[in-house]
C-alpha cells in the first residue's frame, strides 16, 4: 500500500512538474519574442536620428560610422540608404547575418532553431532629415517575426531554460521526499487497521486501533473500533448462549431419559402422572425450539405475519389460563380486569399469543413468592395498549437498554426458575416490530418491572 501511494504521488509530481516546465517554456518563448520585437521596433525608430546626427557631425556619410550603425542593427535587418536623388549611399547589414548565412543556422536552446532566412518580411521607408531638408531615405527590410539570432540572446534563453530544469530538479527531489513521508503517514494507520483486522479474523476481539486524527482515516478507525466492540459483544453473547442452550436442552432431556430408564427398569410405573411430567419437559423443548425458530426467521426478515381479525382480550385470557397453575404454585396475586367489550385488531394470532405468553411468563418468573402480577388492557380507536407489571427482582439501569437484544440475560444464573437463554424478549420485540407497534420497559431494582406494548389496530 505504501509503495503504491509513493509511486502514485511521485508520478503525479513528475507529470505536474513536466507540464509546468513546458508551459513556462512556451510562455517565456512568446514573451521573449514579443520583447525582442518591441526592442527591434524601438531601434528602427531611432535609426533616422542616428543617421542624421552622423551626417551633420561629419558633413558626409562616413563609412566607418555607418559600419558602427550597421553593427547595432537588429539581426536580419537590411537598410538601403539613398540620397534625395535616389543614388545609393550604402547598404547596411549586421555582420552576424553573413556569419549565420554561411553556417546555415545555429542551434538555439529550448527547442528553438535560429535561421537567417525568415519566410516573412516587413519593409519600412524612413526619411533622414536635417536643418536644410531631407538628407537621405532609408528603406528598411526586417523579419516579420523576431528571430533570436544574437548569441547573447541565445545564451540568455538557454540560461533561463537550464535554470528551469535546475528548479524542476530541486522540486522533483523535494516531491520525492514529500511523497515518501506522505505515503508513509497515510499508509501507516491503514497498515495498523489491516493488522488489527487480521487479529480480529483470528478471534482476538480485544484488538483496537488508536489513531489520533479527525480525517477520514480517523473516522474509519473509530468505526472499526465500534465494529469490534459490537463483534466482541455479540461473541460474548454467542458463547453465553451456547452454554445456556446446552443447559436448557440438557435438563429436560436428562429428565426424560431418567423417566424412560425408570420405566424400563420398572422403578416407576408409566402412569398418567409420570407421563405428564415427560410431556411437560417435551413442551419445554418445543417452546424453546419454537422461540429460536421464530426469532431467527424474524431477524432475517422472512417471518411474514398473517393479517386477520384478532381479539386481544381473548388471547390474553388464554395465556393467563395456561400459566395460572404456575402463578398459583408461586402464590402470586393476579390482577386482571379485562374490558367489558372485545378488543380486536388486525394481526397474527399465533405470534401475538407468543408475545403475550413470553411477557406474562417473564412476569411470573421474576416475581417474588407471594408477589403480584398485574395485567391491564386499554383500547382507543387507533391502538391497543397492554401493560404487564410484576413485583420482584427488577432490572438495573445498566441492563435496561439491552434487555431486548438476543441472548442478553440480566440474571446470569442458570436455575430453572430464573435462567433462560435471552431470546424471549428479543422475540417480543421482533413480533411487535412486525405488527408496526412499540414496546418499552421501565423498572425499579428490587421493586417492580413493567412492560408497555402498543399495537395499532390496523398496521400499515
Amino acid at each position: 500500500m505504501r509503495k503504491k501511494l509513493f509511486l502514485s504521488t511521485l508520478i503525479i509530481t513528475l507529470i505536474t512538474l513536466t507540464l509546468s516546465i513546458i508551459a513556462v517554456n512556451i510562455v517565456f518563448h512568446q514573451q521573449f519574442s514579443d520583447y525582442l520585437a518591441k526592442t527591434n521596433e524601438t531601434a528602427l525608430e531611432q535609426l533616422p536620428s542616428r543617421l542624421s546626427a552622423l551626417y551633420l557631425n561629419k558633413g558626409t556619410w562616413d563609412p566607418a560610422v555607418l559600419g558602427e550603425i550597421a553593427d547595432s542593427l537588429p539581426v536580419g535587418t537590411s537598410v538601403t540608404l539613398t540620397d534625395p536623388s535616389g543614388k545609393l549611399i550604402a547598404t547596411l547589414n549586421n555582420p552576424m547575418d553573413g556569419m549565420m548565412h554561411n553556417q546555415g543556422g545555429m542551434g538555439m536552446g529550448m527547442g528553438g532553431t535560429m535561421s537567417s532566412s525568415p519566410t516573412n518580411w516587413k519593409t519600412k521607408k524612413l526619411t533622414v532629415s536635417g536643418p536644410e531638408g531631407t538628407l537621405a531615405t532609408a528603406l528598411v527590410r526586417y523579419p516579420a517575426t523576431s528571430l533570436i539570432l544574437n548569441p547573447q540572446d541565445v545564451l540568455f534563453q538557454s540560461s533561463v531554460f537550464y535554470s528551469l530544469l535546475f528548479a524542476g530538479g530541486l522540486a522533483l527531489l523535494f516531491g520525492i521526499i514529500l511523497s515518501y513521508f506522505t505515503s508513509r503517514r497515510l499508509a501507516s494507520p491503514l497498515k495498523r487497521l489491516t493488522q488489527a483486522a487480521g487479529q480480529i479474523g483470528q478471534g482476538h476481539f480485544d484488538e483496537r486501533v488508536v489513531i489520533q486524527a479527525n480525517d477520514e482515516v480517523g473516522q474509519l478507525a473509530n468505526a472499526f473500533n465500534v465494529m469490534v466492540d459490537n463483534l466482541h459483544h455479540q461473541e460474548t453473547l454467542r458463547k453465553q448462549f451456547t452454554a445456556d442452550i446446552v443447559h436448557e436442552l440438557r435438563t429436560p432431556l436428562t429428565s426424560i431419559k431418567s423417566y424412560i430408564e425408570a420405566f424400563q427398569d420398572n422403578v416407576l410405573p408409566a402412569d398418567q402422572e409420570n407421563l405428564s411430567s415427560i410431556h411437560e419437559e417435551i413442551d419445554r423443548l418445543v417452546d424453546l425450539t419454537s422461540d429460536l425458530k421464530d426469532l431467527n426467521v424474524a431477524e432475517i426478515g422472512a417471518l411474514k405475519p398473517i393479517s386477520e381479525p384478532v381479539d386481544i382480550k381473548n388471547l390474553l385470557e388464554k395465556v393467563i389460563h395456561s400459566l395460572y397453575p404456575l402463578i398459583q404454585e408461586k402464590q402470586l396475586t393476579l390482577n386482571w380486569s379485562p374490558p367489558a367489550e372485545p378488543v380486536t385488531m388486525s394481526g397474527d394470532g399465533r405470534l401475538l399469543t407468543r408475545l403475550f405468553y413470553n411477557l406474562v411468563h417473564n412476569a411470573y418468573r421474576y416475581s417474588n413468592i407471594g408477589g403480584q402480577v398485574t395485567i391491564m388492557l386499554t383500547s382507543t380507536s387507533d391502538s391497543s395498549e397492554i401493560r404487564i407489571k410484576n413485583t420482584g427482582l427488577g432490572i438495573s439501569e445498566k441492563d435496561l437498554p439491552f434487555i431486548f437484544e438476543r441472548f442478553y440475560r440480566t440474571d446470569k444464573s442458570r436455575t430453572r426458575e430464573t435462567g433462560g437463554i435471552g431470546i424471549g424478549l428479543a422475540l417480543v420485540k421482533q413480533i411487535v416490530i412486525l405488527h408496526k407497534g412499540t414496546v418499552a420497559a421501565r423498572s425499579k431494582i428490587g421493586q417492580e418491572t413493567e412492560f408497555i406494548v402498543q399495537l395499532p389496530k390496523e398496521p400499515n
